[in-house]
């Protein structure tokens, strides 16, 4: 296990310091570049299907089937990322997105069977996931992983904002089957450099004694009983809870941020800004408290970030002027730096031999419940208004600080 050089595990560490590292570079690298052929392959398939068969419905749910998926592949695979060898793993995972997307982008495949390769593609992501951040947690300690993370955070939203823009523009340009293929390449250059530059380490020893190469069989009981050991421990499961209601909540808020600015009449092209502005935020507060705030009170500013997250939503409720809702929009992304503190406490309460699954456990339940938040806060705008359903999430997620008190986590100090 290495880290950045000469860090103690409560000394700040430093972004340059963490990218000095090969290995977490390549796996930041990788993820990087799959974050953003994702997008793309979301976007283009997206536009593929709708220009198919004319229904917004398919559209959507080719939009969304890759979420819900993954809670599934979670709970019955998510065993393979503690007990297979991460370079092949990583290097499989990859090399499988790059042939559903390469398939999808040469054959004329009918919308079900478009929709069924997402699905099982999604099913394995948190094996691929938990096996890669697994990887970071071992790769880099102390402050030095707090940060990996944070960079790991900052980057993804970078890329998907990327492929998400970059997806129309590559459909205009290129045509949807050619922007497939574009995002199978970006998977297989991810799937080589992994093969080529990550070394061949072996599968955790635990895993090697529990008997984990008797064969494929034996992962799904183990799956099942290793997520069921790590929710019955009632300091992991707050901590997962933790790191899933408030995103939950921001994504039902923001999915009403187009019907808002529709039902108030606001300038053309002000939506667009609005969306953006979330993003922008959290790349802002990451950077800011990864950067400037010293662990300990990181973890001790924990459920005041998450009340900044909040508050903002709640001033929807008074129908602000379109520069206004851009501001509030604009502090709530800066509160999702809340996760940065909770980091290394969910990295203590996790069992090393679980740690790669704990972390596809996170990761499907954080796309699950995203999935699930515009849902809930879509039909309460149905039987309310809009804005006070936007501001309802954002008291939601206020009642959430008091889970995440420093005391709770049991890093108070």
């Amino acid at each position: 296990m290495t880290s950045a050089p000469g860090l103690a595990p409560q000394q700040r560490a430093t972004y340059r310091e963490v990218l000095a590292n090969r290995r977490f570079r390549l796996l930041f690298v990788t993820r990087t570049l799959t974050v953003t052929a994702d997008s793309l392959r979301i976007m283009t398939l997206s536009v593929l299907v709708f220009a198919t068969t004319g229904s917004p419905l398919l559209g959507a749910l080719t939009f969304g089937v890759g979420f819900l998926p993954q809670l599934a592949g979670s709970l019955f695979l998510g065993s393979l990322a503690d007990r297979a060898r991460p370079r092949r793993l990583v290097t499989a995972g990859y090399g499988l997105q790059c042939a559903a997307a390469a398939v999808m982008g040469v054959a004329h495949l009918p919308v079900a069977a478009i929709l069924v390769v997402i699905a099982a593609v999604a099913s394995l992501t948190p094996a691929f996931s938990g096996v890669t951040n697994r990887l970071i947690a071992e790769t880099l300690t102390g402050d030095a992983y707090v940060l990996g993370r944070s960079m790991s955070n900052m980057s993804a939203s970078a890329a998907q904002l990327l492929g998400l823009a970059g997806g129309g523009a590559a459909v205009e340009l290129l045509g949807p089957r050619s922007s497939l293929l574009l995002s199978a390449g970006a998977y297989l250059a991810a799937a080589v450099a992994v093969r080529l530059r990550l070394p061949d380490l072996p599968a955790p020893e635990q895993a090697v004694r529990h008997g984990s190469r008797r064969g494929f069989g034996s992962v799904l009981r183990h799956s099942w009983s290793g997520n069921t050991k790590l929710l019955a421990e009632r300091r992991v499961r707050t901590l997962l809870l933790a790191q899933w209601l408030p995103p939950a909540f921001v994504a039902g808020a923001e999915s009403l941020i187009v019907p808002f600015a529709g039902g108030r009449g606001m300038p053309a092209g002000s939506t667009g800004l609005l969306l953006a502005c979330l993003p922008v935020g959290m790349l802002a507060g990451d950077l800011a408290v990864g950067r400037f705030v010293r662990p300990a009170v990181r973890e001790r500013l924990v459920a005041a970030l998450v009340m900044v997250i909040g508050l903002p939503l709640a001033g929807f409720a008074l129908d602000p002027p379109w520069v206004m809702c851009a501001g509030l929009l604009l502090v709530t992304g800066t509160g999702f730096a809340y996760a940065l503190g909770l980091q290394r406490p969910f990295l203590d309460a996790v069992p090393q031999a679980s740690r790669g699954q704990a972390f596809g456990l996170l990761t499907a339940g954080l796309m699950t419940v995203q999935g699930a938040g515009p849902v809930v806060f879509g039909a309460v705008a149905e039987f309310t208004d809009v804005g006070v359903a936007m501001a309802l999430a954002g008291l939601a997620t206020v009642c959430v600080a008091r889970c995440v008190a420093p005391w709770r986590t049991g890093r108070g100090q």
